[in-house]
């Protein structure tokens, strides 16, 4: 028989351990289970275990609202967040209701039965009334990676972070990475310790800032205070504070070039190279912000153990690579930290009543529903912000829903699209994100059909939304039979 759930999520990552907290905790009548296609919880944190992963989001935004966090790094690296996340989970009971291995493939929308019928790689077959997105917005199978020509002539090991094999040293070698997001200038510094050099490779700069590592006001919040209102004094304050900054860079980027242009020479002391280096032709947050812990990067540089190179690869070559102005860098191990793949709802394929949904061709209901498509829900955090301020509101409007339907009896809510959507989902203007639109659901003009990067704002709003603006519910279907009888 069929195992049945009043909901399953999918995914069992920072978000959807959220999700089942705040599931338990509101609902806790609901059956549920977490299908998670990986053999351990932590989703990304999990996955990504290259040299200093970490996050480039302050932990007291990035944590739970619910469980405080207590770790003394404001930057945690991936080791802890995983811990974090699992300790969550096994602390709430939530462990007990995760399938490992267990790889969501295809999801099946009957009407007539009013449910989902959720396939997994494995043959299983299992059915829910809703489904909830939570696995992230990239692919776990494979990164972004360029054909770079003459790779194959390379003598040393190309690796990509995203499948960094537990064995790799790069003691005393020569390494190339090839990028300058978040990875690369994460991976330098990391690895400059035990190399013999690191050269970061970029084709143009991107915009960083250097933050502390320990948050002097949250390190004196949790003297004074109890560790949950310390908490939020930390969580606030960042909160207000890469909110405000965001909004600056929006109106006044030429004030916001200055000021990191000027931190940077702050630390490397040389106009020439910073402005050769780290002064991008972009507007800031065009693209995401890269944040340094404590300036590690600068100091790898500023000592002789990093440098960075910005000009465009022609080939590889035995020795390392060859650029377009005929320079040779010569490496031992390439690491092309040149980013993701994205894919929505982690690559599943969706059907409503036989027919295929394309993502793509969906406007997105409020950021977390897909118009036309009933009873399903997707998670995905800012870009401007940590990810779970954004989650969490997610699923406290997802719950808000399913008590509304409770009460109504519904046993089926469907966003009704507007007529014009054309805006994309996530404006960014970084290469992996524009290779990917057409994947995602597309924006309205109005609400709720406007995605909007303001944290601040949907704090307000999200728990007063009206479930029932351009939403349309219905019952269960009488079966013919009883109908005839």
């Amino acid at each position: 028989m069929t195992e049945h759930f009043d909901v399953l999520i999918i995914g069992a990552g920072l978000s959807g351990i959220g999700a089942a907290w705040r599931l338990q905790k509101q609902r806790p009548g609901d059956t549920y289970a977490i299908l998670e296609s990986r053999a351990a919880i932590g989703g990304t944190w999990d996955l990504f275990r290259y040299p200093g992963v970490r996050s480039d989001s302050d932990m007291y935004t990035l944590s739970y609202p619910f469980r405080p966090w207590r770790e003394p790094e404001s930057l945690a690296g991936g080791d802890k967040i995983r811990q974090y996340i699992q300790d969550t989970a096994d602390e709430a009971g939530i462990t007990a209701h995760i399938r490992f291995n267990a790889r969501v493939v295809r999801a099946d929308w009957s009407t007539p039965d009013a449910r989902w019928t959720v396939r997994t790689a494995d043959g299983t077959v299992l059915t829910c009334d809703f489904l909830y997105g939570c696995s992230g917005y990239y692919s776990y199978d494979d990164g972004y990676r360029p054909d770079f020509p003459g790779a194959g002539d390379f003598a040393g090991t190309v690796v990509h972070p995203q499948f960094w094999p537990a064995d790799l040293d790069h003691t005393g070698k020569r390494v190339v990475v090839i990028g300058s997001g978040a990875t690369a200038i994460t991976l330098v510094p990391a690895m400059a310790g035990e190399a013999e050099h690191v050269t970061m490779l970029q084709r143009s700069p991107t915009y960083v800032t250097a933050l502390p590592n320990r948050d002097a006001l949250a390190d004196l919040a949790h003297r004074v205070l109890p560790p949950a209102a310390a908490h939020r004094v930390a969580r606030a304050k960042n909160i207000v504070l890469t909110q405000g900054f965001y909004q600056l860079a929006r109106r006044r980027p030429q004030l916001v070039r200055r000021a990191l242009r000027g931190l940077a020479l702050r630390y490397l002391e040389d106009p020439g190279y910073v402005d050769e280096h780290f002064k991008p032709r972009y507007d800031p947050w065009d693209q995401r912000l890269c944040v340094i812990p404590s300036g590690d990067l600068f100091e790898a540089i500023r000592q002789g153990r990093a440098s960075v190179v910005t000009d465009h690869i022609d080939t590889f070559v035995p020795e390392g690579i060859r650029l377009r102005s005929g320079r040779i860098l010569k490496a031992d191990l390439v690491v092309t930290a040149t980013g993701l793949t994205l894919q929505a709802v982690g690559g599943v394929a969706l059907t409503v009543d036989g027919t295929p949904i394309d993502i793509g061709q969906h406007a997105a209901y409020r950021g977390v529903m897909l118009s036309g498509v009933p009873n399903f829900a997707y998670c995905i955090g800012y870009t401007n912000a940590s990810w779970t301020l954004r989650a969490d509101l997610s699923h406290r409007y997802v719950l808000k829903l399913l008590d509304h339907m409770d009460r109504h009896r519904w046993a089926t809510a469907t966003p009704t699209a507007p007529a014009r959507s054309g805006r994309p989902l996530i404006d960014l203007s970084s290469g992996y994100v524009q290779r990917a639109l057409d994947k995602f659901p597309r924006q309205g003009d109005r609400d709720p059909w406007i995605v909007r990067q303001n944290y601040l704002r949907d704090l307000l709003t999200t728990p007063r939304a009206d479930v029932t603006r351009d939403m349309t519910f219905t019952r269960v279907p009488v079966p013919q039979e009883k109908v005839a009888s």
